[in-house]
């Protein structure tokens, strides 16, 4: 709404209410979660009772368009949001089949749901799992069933709450940090890849690169920076240059020539 302007809500149903409280869902997520129809009839309600005068501005859903999914993204298999949405409304436990990359086969999990969280294109299940909170892709979620038994979430927390604990802790924690230096050329490719991971020590340029500090959840994690090449150089610690080392070994032996060749 801008500033000065107004909107009698009684010509709202509650559930037309309801859905235009779906902020920051464009018209592709509104669908996924069957929410469609409602959204729509609640925003032509909106359009309806504010007519463009003339000599106004244009309204603001002529000249912005909204579509938060990422580049080159896959068709999203497994869950949907609008299968999951209805358990979830209902306050209800759920016990779900988690397929995580981590683990060598599904996991059978009960857990406490707070909501259903959209971030970056991505649907996300956001529940309390024997009390600690996480936060599963509902694509990776294969089979699920409602429980019988009411939720048990943590007071004063919500979904809103949980989310953003989430968030922060992933993107502050980490078990490594590398020190390295990113040629000139390739530093927004750098920060672009890696974002709040990535601390630049320096912000001028600089004929041999920029100084970097790129933060790690694990070890592993390394290999992230194989696809620059030389233009990265890591000084330390010292066991990442070694594993970096020995996965570029490891890389050169699978491409060299056979000897029939």
């Amino acid at each position: 709404m801008l500033p000065g302007s107004g909107l009698d809500l009684t010509r709202l149903t509650p559930g037309e209410r309801d859905h235009l409280s779906l902020t920051g869902l464009d018209e592709k997520q509104r669908a996924e979660l069957n929410a469609s129809v409602e959204s729509r009839r609640a925003l032509s309600k909106i359009a309806a009772a504010q007519p463009r005068r003339v000599h106004e501005l244009l309204p603001l859903t002529d000249v912005v368009h909204v579509d938060s999914r990422p580049w080159h993204q896959a068709r999203a298999s497994g869950t949907t949001p609008a299968s999951l949405i209805g358990a979830v409304r209902r306050g209800r436990r759920l016990r779900i089949e988690y397929d995580s990359p981590r683990d060598s086969c599904p996991r059978d999990l009960l857990v406490d749901p707070y909501g259903l969280f959209a971030k970056a294109g991505i649907w996300y299940l956001v529940a309390d799992c024997a009390r600690v909170p996480r936060m599963y892709r509902l694509e990776r979620i294969t089979t699920w069933k409602e429980v019988d038994q009411p939720r048990r979430i943590r007071e004063s927390q919500t979904l809103a709450t949980v989310a953003a604990a989430l968030i922060d802790q992933w993107e502050h924690n980490h078990a490594i940090e590398v020190s390295a230096t990113v040629d000139q050329t390739q530093i927004e490719r750098a920060q672009r890849i890696f974002g709040l991971r990535l601390v630049r020590e320096d912000h001028e340029e600089s004929a041999t690169g920029h100084k970097v500090t790129i933060r790690f959840l694990q070890l592993e994690d390394v290999r992230a920076l194989l696809p620059f090449g030389s233009a990265i150089t890591v000084h330390g610690p010292t066991e990442a240059r070694a594993h970096l080392r020995d996965l570029a070994t490891d890389l050169a032996h699978h491409y060299a020539p056979s000897p029939t060749s």
